[in-house]
């Protein structure tokens, strides 16, 4: 079964962007969930997360981060295990 991907950001954000690319060259789907197009994605954001910036990503529910965050999970070699749960 594959990993359910959730983003939290918005169209122009570029952090946001390169998260989605990144997931895109990996050819694995994501949800998008554009705040600026749909604003009450913010508040469920914040109630997952406690956070108020973006990209926030979650892999099978589970808070990872930001983009920083994903990217250190990738360097580390910790990416696939969790993509794997």
């Amino acid at each position: 079964m594959p990993a359910k991907i959730e983003i939290y950001g918005t169209t122009s954000c570029s952090k946001c962007v390169s998260v989605r690319e990144f997931f895109d060259k990996k050819n694995i789907e994501s949800i998008d969930y554009m705040i600026d197009l749909m604003p009450l994605e913010k508040d469920e954001m914040i109630q997952r997360c406690g956070l108020k910036y973006y990209p926030q990503i979650f892999i099978n529910d589970k808070h990872i981060g930001g983009e920083e965050e994903l990217l250190m999970l990738e360097h580390e070699g910790k990416l696939q295990a969790l993509l794997n749960s």
